[in-house]
């Protein structure tokens, strides 16, 4: 084997190959038909359509229905299982994603109002068993003031 002289390749020549075909857009495959002025082949729909967009009041119904339980101790549940009932009529209305969220922010929505309301139960009856006990104590004593025991 020799050594090429300066200015000579290092390979043999390749046998002269077949013309390309003419600049193809990018994503279009080579013999399509030629594409219009905005990168679509001509007399070809438009692609796919978008993903229907999610119910802004799905989201937020689920956000202020997992902070009332997990902060107010269900105190605003109820705001939340409301505004999921509202987009539950919006989505169906609107053709719109979310339903699940929805649904979620309802059943945590309610559960924290239920949560809620049975706190406010034992709160009053704890409060009534509290005073019975502490009248049990109490006097008027002769000089007409209140006295504890």
């Amino acid at each position: 084997m020799t050594t090429p002289t300066w200015g000579q390749p290092d390979e043999p020549p390749q046998p002269p190959q077949q013309p390309q075909a003419p600049y193809q857009p990018y994503g279009q495959a080579y013999g399509q038909p030629a594409a219009n002025a905005y990168g679509q082949p001509a007399g070809q729909p438009y692609g796919y359509q978008p993903a229907p967009s999610t119910n802004a009041l799905a989201i937020v119904s689920l956000v202020v229905s997992i902070l009332s339980l997990t902060t107010c101790l269900g105190a605003t549940g109820f705001i939340g299982a409301i505004m999921g009932h509202v987009s539950k009529g919006q989505i169906k209305r609107n053709n719109e994603q979310g339903a699940g969220m929805a649904l979620a922010g309802i059943i945590i929505g309610w559960i924290g109002t239920a949560v809620f309301l049975a706190a406010v139960a034992v709160f009053i009856v704890f409060a009534v068993a509290v005073e019975d006990t502490i009248d049990d104590y109490c006097y008027t004593d002769s000089d007409g003031y209140y006295t504890c025991e």
